[in-house]
């Protein structure tokens, strides 16, 4: 499932086309995805114009003249693909193959810029859903969502506090949308290895037994927020469906430490550790034994 450089990358895709836009025709060619898409869809959405194009953890929010907020998520397999007269784009990357059959492009909006923009979702593990901004801060999807890693009010207290008296995995703990927003198995992995702490360390033990910071919190919060700014940078990580707005594949794949290299020498320099993968709450773990304590 794409994570938040990803579904960021997308969100920048995107805007240049749908932010200060109208729409001015939306075809849903089914009625659902993951859920049966809100009631009145179409008519809802239809001359409305978009205000503001964000993102919370992994959804886009599209914020509406209406007074709704059309929440977004690309599941597993979802994308956006652009269509103006100067060709078509892809917002996001991921590098194995991407759908292109029209029979996927499950609903499609054709926006006062000149854009027609297609979600097409082989699987429709996506979703749209339409909220009032009113109850915004108390709709299910997002009011339990923890902060978001590179808000200036992320920090080593922040987390320490998060973190305090848990007796799991910080794995398990960064990896809980509860506990930082937007983070994933991928990017817990990579920051994980920057900071040169272990996946299996009790998340407890980034924090004193007042709840204070300690060195180990303070250099995690800069390792999360580094291997974030490089993966958007770098146009996210090209894993499975995604890809970016232009159709071009994310490049910063090229550059993990550890996550999918199991056997591989772990690239910190003077470590002769090798990278090991375990399972951890049903997913894989990627981490150098020798120099993440």
């Amino acid at each position: 499932m794409p994570e938040l450089p990803e579904v960021e990358t997308v969100r920048r895709g995107l805007a240049p086309v749908m932010q200060g836009a109208r729409f001015t025709k939306v075809e849903a060619h089914r009625g659902d995805l993951r859920w049966p898409l809100p009631k009145d869809f179409a008519q809802r959405l239809e001359g409305q114009s978009v205000e503001k194009l964000g993102r919370r953890a992994k959804y886009l929010l599209a914020d509406l003249s209406s007074g709704e907020v059309l929440i977004m998520h690309l599941g597993m397999s979802g994308s956006f693909r652009i269509a103006q007269p100067q060709g078509v784009q892809t917002p996001g990357r991921y590098y194995y193959g991407q759908s292109s059959h029209s029979l996927h492009d499950h609903v499609v909006f054709h926006m006062s810029s000149g854009a027609r923009i297609s979600f097409n979702d082989p699987r429709r593990l996506g979703m749209m859903k339409l909220v009032r901004q009113a109850d915004l801060a108390s709709e299910p999807l997002l009011r339990a969502l923890g902060p978001e890693p590179l808000d200036r009010e992320f920090n080593s207290t922040v987390l320490a506090h998060l973190c305090r008296g848990k007796r799991t995995s910080l794995k398990a703990a960064l990896s809980d949308q509860r506990i930082v927003a937007g983070l994933g198995n991928i990017y817990v992995c990579e920051a994980l290895h920057r900071a040169r702490l272990s996946p299996r360390r009790p998340a407890s033990s980034i924090a004193t037994r007042s709840g204070r910071p300690n060195q180990r919190a303070d250099m995690l919060v800069d390792a999360i927020k580094a291997v974030l700014r490089a993966a958007i940078e770098a146009g996210g990580s090209s894993l499975r469906n995604h890809r970016r707005t232009d159709g071009a594949l994310g490049d910063f794949q090229h550059n993990f430490r550890v996550y999918d290299r199991a056997g591989k020498p772990c690239p910190r320099r003077n470590c002769r550790g090798t990278i090991k993968r375990i399972v951890q709450t049903g997913r894989s773990t990627f981490f150098c034994p020798l120099c993440q304590n």
